[in-house]
């Protein structure tokens, strides 16, 4: 009489268990994946749940806790739409931590919450390094964790907002209602106003821009790797002029110095290459500018050409400048260098540009 021995895993078709799983586990939560391994562990019988962990990668316990499932009567929405009992889990590091939230805060703003002699500045205060500093002080926590607290807080990745003007004289207010009155009058008259402003210089050659540009992909335009001066080519210096009535602009790219006597010989030239069309019975002359630079308010220099285009032109010129700080104010800034983009010279001491807005 012979014994017979076999082993049940030979009689299983462990690839077709683990085709089931696969198409099935995406489309279960986590009680009914445990239900369904459970089901085809009972299915095997006796060795079914070892056979099924193997295939699955599911811990033999919860095929076993699986298996009470399926003997009880059970919702699939769980505890309240809950698949787990309500309190199960890690807590989280601010409930075992009370101390971790506040002491966050600390760090972020040492200079308003803190000790300004933290060892955190602004400009290391990157979310590693917060974690560390905490880590520090007998906190355990984790860089994604201090992300997820830091937005819970409402804090968030900000460039500087330019937004300080400088002291507020009482009488600005006054003196923009002023220069608005002046402009209205002019305009209101047909006379020509015109805003002025040097934009800042730039580097003529093949230097990095910022922006972008189409071209063939994996193919960028090469430029230099250092920004430094081509001494044959200079520095490109934008001054430009818009007219306020026509709204149109004009450019002269200097390559010298931004100086008085270049300010005003932009406007020469654009008074005899676009105003005197468009104004040929202009009787005066209004130039609205900020208070420093070539064209400030205390350049002899500046007065003294302007001088020079009243008696060529035989018009009178008239200037209001704007007060210190408000030069973002200036008309010139929002409509035609807005617009301008960086720009070559050849080898002329300067380059006449007529922009249309």
């Amino acid at each position: 009489m012979g014994l017979l021995v076999y082993n049940t895993q030979d009689m299983v078709d462990e690839t077709a268990i683990r085709k089931r799983f696969e198409l099935l586990k995406s489309k279960l939560d986590e009680k009914t994946r445990r239900c369904v391994a459970a089901a085809e562990a009972e299915a095997i019988g006796f060795g079914g749940i070892s056979i099924v962990s193997h295939v699955t990668g599911m811990s033999r316990r919860a095929i076993r806790v699986g298996s009470r499932e399926l003997m009880e009567t059970w919702a699939p929405v769980g505890y309240g739409g809950r698949m787990r009992q309500p309190g199960a889990g890690r807590k989280r590091a601010v409930v075992l931590d009370q101390t971790l939230r506040g002491d966050l805060e600390l760090l972020v703003e040492p200079s308003e919450r803190g000790d300004p002699e933290s060892p955190l500045r602004w400009t290391c205060k990157s979310v590693r390094r917060l974690a560390t500093e905490l880590n520090r002080t007998r906190h355990r926590t984790s860089h994604r964790m201090v992300a997820e607290l830091l937005h819970e807080l409402g804090y968030s990745l900000q460039a500087n907002s330019k937004m300080i003007e400088g002291a507020d004289h009482p009488d600005r207010n006054a003196q923009f209602e002023y220069i608005n009155r002046k402009v209205k009058r002019y305009l209101a008259s047909g006379d020509p106003v015109i805003s002025v402003d040097t934009k800042k210089k730039e580097l003529v050659g093949d230097f990095k821009n910022g922006g972008r540009e189409l071209r063939p992909k994996g193919d960028p335009e090469k430029v230099r790797v250092h920004d430094f001066l081509i001494p044959g080519l200079g520095r490109a210096v934008p001054y430009g002029v818009y007219d306020l009535a026509t709204n149109r602009g004009w450019v002269s790219v200097g390559m010298d110095h931004d100086t008085a006597s270049f300010a005003v010989d932009t406007i020469r030239r654009w008074w005899y290459s676009m105003a005197l069309p468009v104004y040929p019975n202009a009787r005066r002359l209004l130039i609205t500018s900020d208070a420093g630079g070539s064209n400030g308010s205390r350049v002899r220099l500046w007065k003294l050409e302007l001088q020079r285009l009243a008696d060529e032109i035989r018009i009178p010129v008239s200037v209001s400048h704007f007060p210190p700080g408000t030069s973002k104010w200036n008309k010139i800034e929002h409509r035609l260098f807005l617009l301008s983009a960086r720009t070559g010279a050849g080898n002329h001491w300067s380059v006449m540009k007529s922009l249309s807005i």
